[in-house]
């Protein structure tokens, strides 16, 4: 919610099936499944995302793993005002 009223907000990615197919040799599944957990797995062991007990992803700091989207070929879009259907 935002100043009361109910707000919508969506960040995605579009990851082409023929590119990912071209640099991994799978589709486009295969890749935006594989990276987000590669990239989580590289937050832990780097101490980037370090914090006592068991925790889900959601509860830990974004900013390095979205950052490390962009990097390892997954970019993200936001879109503030998206348009919804009824």
């Amino acid at each position: 919610k935002k100043d009361g009223k109910d707000k919508n907000y969506y960040l995605y990615n579009i990851c082409d099936h023929q590119e990912c197919y071209k640099e991994v040799g799978s589709q486009a599944i295969s890749y935006t499944t594989g990276v987000p957990a590669m990239i989580g797995a590289m937050m832990v062991l780097k101490g980037d995302w370090k914090k006592p007990g068991v925790h889900n992803v959601e509860e830990l700091n974004p900013d390095p793993f979205m950052n490390a989207l962009n990097k390892w070929g997954l970019p993200w879009e936001e879109d503030r005002n998206p348009a919804l259907v009824d």
